[in-house]
């Protein structure tokens, strides 16, 4: 066995997302500090993940922080202490527009996009959670944004920055397992809501609960949806797809240059029409690139897995395959990973075989890539026109997931979905009034 280890709008956006994975990003100065002094950042929701984010551009100078939950910033502004605070990123943008630089999104996935594009439109640099947003309309906005008014932008895939993924890349590209054509990645946990509650509990007097609401159509305040469990529910989040597609497809993404898919088809359970799938299986076509053979990728969660995992060896004792992890199926082998250990398939087959070089430089950091990039230019890993593409992958395995079963063509440059009008209702969300995106 071998074993390698460690760790119009949408017509503009199809030629920003197919540059290069790390295309050379224009000066940008005009909006930022000079280099040599420290960006003003705003972050933008600042407790559990989005708290990550804050600590991770802790070395530059944080001059406000906005929470819809009054307890979780109190708890920020205890290490943040000049920071000034705000509930509503609205107030925030009115009162210290020309006081900041750039801006971190750390909110749940529905007030991705409004506070983003606040920031986009005001000519700030800009930092956000994956995915991008929550439908596909407003990432196709958020991408254009960033290109248009050219801005320094990374989403929050950190595990990008890692060495290891670094080297399944290099083995990919280098032709270890020949010409790629299938690709299977499985992820045995689920986000899913169940079945809403008809409680009408009262609201915690630390929650603004029509800011946290932001641009999802109004419901009564339920601890079912706070603080973490909306990722189970279709008008905050996007379930398993919008937790970790972004994470495990981002490898495929990279190592095969993939952008938009042309076909999805996808299949899922749903306990309630409100909540996210049980279980999901999407497979989405991705034309040839250059040189490189036409693509599937095929998504499972909620325990569902590869068939051909019955059929061939994995890396583990006895032939088992791990729970979860990206199979790179190629021409001459097979190439897993997870997000700390790769494997070469069949094991005998690689006894003898010598690495690339290494070609993909160490990063310094994901964060540090973004704040470094914002004050000379760039460039960053994740930015927006390769991470654009990468969100929309997970958002349009949602939307594949709720419209009858079948295979449908993907018109990616009008964001529709051929021959099935019913699909129009999960591209794009209802707003409520007063919450439209700023472009």
């Amino acid at each position: 066995m071998t074993r390698i280890s460690r760790r119009s709008l949408l017509q503009t956006s199809l030629a920003a997302s197919s540059l290069a994975m790390v295309p050379t990003l224009m000066p940008s100065w005009a909006k930022g500090a000079a280099p040599s002094e420290m960006l003003n950042i705003a972050a933008i929701g600042v407790g559990n993940r989005g708290r990550a984010d804050l600590d991770g551009v802790a070395h530059e100078k944080i001059v406000a922080m906005c929470d819809a939950d009054s307890a979780i910033l109190a708890g920020a502004a205890e290490t943040y202490k000049e920071a000034k605070l705000f509930t509503d990123f609205r107030k925030m943008f009115d009162e210290m527009e020309k006081d900041i630089d750039a801006v971190v999104v750390g909110t749940p996935d529905h007030t991705h996009a409004a506070p983003g594009c606040a920031a986009m439109v005001r000519g700030k640099h800009l930092y956000c959670e994956k995915p991008l947003a929550h439908d596909l309309l407003e990432v196709r906005t958020m991408t254009n944004l960033a290109k248009k008014n050219h801005l320094v932008t990374q989403l929050g895939t950190q595990i990008h920055a890692e060495n290891h993924y670094r080297r399944v890349v290099e083995l990919v590209q280098s032709g270890a397992i020949g010409a790629v054509k299938q690709v299977e990645v499985w992820f045995p946990g689920n986000y899913t809501g169940g079945i809403p509650s008809t409680e009408t509990p009262a609201v915690p007097d630390n929650l603004d609960w029509d800011v946290w609401l932001g641009p999802a159509l109004y419901r009564p305040y339920h601890p079912q949806y706070v603080p973490f469990k909306w990722r189970g529910w279709r008008d905050f989040g996007s379930g398993t797809f919008g937790d970790f597609f972004c994470h495990y497809c981002d490898l495929p993404y990279w190592a095969l240059n993939l952008s938009h898919c042309v076909a999805v088809s996808a299949e899922g359970e749903y306990p309630h029409p409100e909540s996210a799938a049980q279980w999901s299986i999407a497979k989405y076509e991705f034309p040839a690139r250059g040189d490189l053979p036409p693509v599937t990728l095929t998504w499972y969660d909620g325990g569902k897995r590869p068939a051909m995992l019955s059929e061939v060896k994995g890396p583990l004792e006895g032939g088992a395959w791990p729970q979860n992890g990206v199979l790179f199926v190629g021409e001459k082998g097979m190439l897993w990973s997870d997000y700390g250990s790769h494997y070469l398939l069949p094991a005998d087959q690689f006894v003898d075989f010598k690495r690339p070089a290494e070609t993909i430089p160490a990063s310094i950091g994901h964060h540090k890539e973004w704040t470094e990039a914002c004050k000379t230019g760039g460039p960053t890993t994740c930015n927006f026109a390769y991470s654009g593409p990468l969100s929309e992958g997970a958002l349009l395995g949602v939307v594949a997931t709720r419209i009858p079963k079948g295979r449908y063509e993907w018109d990616a440059e009008n964001l529709k979905v051929v021959g099935c009008d019913e699909a129009d209702q999960w591209v794009k969300y209802p707003r409520r009034p007063g919450w439209e995106l700023e472009s």
